[in-house]
Order: C-alpha cells, then structure tokens, then sequence
C-alpha cells in the first residue's frame, strides 16, 4: 500500500520527491532537503551514499566509485562478505556528508566499502530466494541456542544477497559464550556467521508496531539515539508510576518521556522550592501534586482527605511567614472549575439484532397508526332518530 502523503497509490511512490519523513514507505526513511541545491563545484559533491537493507532496518555508507549517477530508489549492488550484498539507495549528495559528521565517520576513510553495480533481475531474484530462508533461519538458531542452555535470544537473522554471510541480532542480558554456538550455526545454514547484540529498544524497532498513541513506533520510524530512561521523568510530569502504562512494547520505559521534559522542568523553575510543607493554624500541610498548567500547588492538611489548591504566588508568602515565625490561619486555596464541555450523551441505537421484513413492517403499522391518531377528527352525523344532546337539555321530558 502506498503512503498516504504521496496520493500516487503505488509503493515507494513519494520517492520522486525526496522520500516522506512519515515511514510508511519505508522504515527509518529520511527526508532530503537539499536534493535541489545546485552544485557550483562537481569536484566537491560528496560520493558517498547511503544505503538501507532489509526495508530499512539497517543502514551503512558505501563509496560510489562507478560512473552512474545514483539516485533515491535504485537497487544497487555493495561489496560483501566475501561476496556482494544488495540495498537501496537512500539518501545521496551533501545531506550525506552531515549524515557522517553526525555519526563521526570520516569521509575519506579507507574502509568504507564501494559500490559495485546497479542490480540486476538476476541479483534480485537470488536476493529473494535467500530472504525466504530467514525466517526458518530464526526458528533453527532459536532451536540450537536452546539445546545448549544459552541465556540469549535470537531476534532476527539477516542473510546476505548472495548467501554467504548471515547474521544474528540477539538479545541477552549478560555476557554469553557462543563459541560453540557459531560452529553449529556455520554446520547448519552453511553460511559465514556473525553476531550482533542488540538491545531491546532496538528489537522493537526491527519488528516495529503500533504504540499507544496510536501511531507507528518511533523506533521504528525515525529515532536511532535510545536515551535512558528512568521514572524520575515521570514524577516530573506529574505521571503516576504505573508500569504497565509507562513502558512501551519493548518492556522498557517509553522513550516519549523525555520528549516533553524540558519543556516542564523550564516551567518547574517558576514554582518556589523547600515548598514540600508549610505551616498553618491548622497544621502541617503536605505538598502532593504540582500542576504546572494552572500554576497551582497542591496540599493536603493532617486529618482531612481533601486536597486544596493554592497558587504559587501564596506558598510563597505563606513560606515568608514561616520563615518569620508567623503562622497563617488559612491556605486560601483558589476554587478550581473544569473548562471541559460537558459531552452531550448520544441517543442509544441497538443494532445489535438482526432487522427482518416483519419487523420492518410492524413498525410501519406502529407509525401509521400514530399518524392517524394525531389527526384531528372531523364531527360525525348524528342520527336523525336520535336527539341530540342539546335537545335533551332544553326538553327534560325527552
């Protein structure tokens, strides 16, 4: 399925525009801004390009030796282990060069690999037959590592284009001996072996998802630096410490907790500190919530389970006084409103049941008869033998 933001409805069909920074075309996919910079010096466009593999799970930089003009897209054929390997082009020109300041790869290194050849159908149909083979790959390996009582866990096994080369990405807490563990994977897929740690933040990434907030993991998508985190950016914010709401699909604490730190540690800054208790005429009051949007405080009083609000600009004062040995009589909380629109509760509609033609037809019936019944009835003819009210008032004898 295309990505929404291209409207070409065909796959990858944004790239004649750069690439979409959205990843639904592709994971970890970039956008580059400065495809139409004009170049005065051709001597100085940088040759090195990026290149992703396995939809974009990977990413390494090669040297573009050949004579082609590579752009965003192209499968291309790279120098391998002891063989080729095959990617895509994903980003090229002077966004790469700041790619590799960022991750201090120098540009004129010598071992950065070359790029061979554009590929071939030959060299993608030999890529697709191998790709079949990891998904076995990682039933196998998880098999073995198993028989020989390894604490690790085998995530994903990426094999080469060409087949000669595999390599496992597991997972594992301590370090493990797989000395043993190589020569079997060597014996069993008959490929040359390496393994990869990785973390599990970087798990989910390769198997990506939906997170919480309904949208595509963010590592998935477009984070590459995992930044610890603890529970103390939660207390920051307010959030009670739940863990099953807090932590992501990788079981770790979700990395969006540090997104919006700053933004409340600079509003923290106004709220004045030592404030965790302060005196009144009714005791101690303890400090349980900040709320940063209103600017309140929020104490509770010894004996008493209500909360009470009082604005900073008060602790403060109150904090004066205590400091002077004055004690107030009162917090003075403020009364606090919810702005929030109550929601207007929608009519209940059961469609639950199946609707049949007798029913349909009843309830036709019901209405027509409540049609009627709202009509007003003309007056109908009296008979001619039968006196009418009237007379029989004014004639007592009839």
């Amino acid at each position: 399925m295309g990505c929404s933001n291209c409207g070409t409805g065909k796959p990858n069909g944004c790239k004649s525009n750069g690439g979409c920074s959205t990843g639904g075309c592709n994971r970890m996919n970039a956008y580059d801004w400065l495809i139409n910079l004009p170049i005065s010096d051709p001597e100085s466009f940088c040759r090195i390009i990026e290149v992703s593999f396995n939809n974009g799970s990977r990413k390494d930089y090669f040297r573009n030796t050949t004579v082609h003009q590579l752009e965003k897209g192209d499968m291309i054929c790279v120098e391998g282990v002891s063989g080729f390997d095959v990617g895509e082009v994903n980003l090229t020109g002077e966004i790469v060069r700041i790619q590799l300041k960022k991750k201090g790869i120098q540009e004129f290194d010598a071992e950065i690999k070359k790029v061979m050849r554009h590929a071939t159908d030959k060299d993608l149909e030999i890529m697709a037959q191998n790709k079949v083979r990891e998904r076995e790959a990682v039933i196998r390996s998880r098999a073995i590592a198993r028989q020989l009582n390894l604490d690790m866990k085998i995530s994903e096994v990426e094999i080469q284009a060409d087949g000669r080369k595999a390599t496992f990405f597991y997972i594992a807490d301590d370090r493990v001996d797989f000395r043993e563990l190589i020569k079997l994977y060597a014996k069993e897929f008959r490929v040359k072996v390496e393994m990869r740690q990785i973390g599990a933040r970087q798990e989910a990434g390769k198997v990506g998802g939906i997170g919480s907030c309904g949208r595509e993991l963010c590592c998935a998508t477009w984070l590459t630096d995992f930044k610890s985190v603890n529970t103390t950016a939660a207390r920051y914010q307010n959030l009670s410490i739940n863990q099953s709401k807090l932590s992501g699909q990788c079981g770790r604490l979700k990395c969006c907790l540090n997104y919006e730190l700053d933004t409340y540690l600079d509003a923290l800054q106004h709220f004045p500190e030592n404030a965790d208790s302060i005196q009144v005429a009714k005791g101690t009051a303890i400090l349980i919530k900040k709320d940063i949007f209103r600017n309140l405080m929020w104490y509770i009083l010894p004996d008493s389970s209500k909360h009470y609000p009082v604005p900073i600009e008060r602790v403060k004062k109150i904090k004066q006084q205590n400091s002077q040995g004055i004690i107030p009589q009162e917090l003075e909380a403020v009364e606090v409103t919810s702005q929030k629109p109550k929601e207007v509760e929608p009519e209940f509609v059961d469609v639950v049941g199946q609707i049949s033609l007798r029913t349909l037809e009843k309830a036709e019936k019901r209405k027509k008869h409540q049609n009627q019944q709202s009509r007003p009835q003309p007056n109908k003819p009296v008979p001619p033998n039968r006196p009418r009210r009237d007379d029989r008032r004014n004639n007592p004898k009839t």
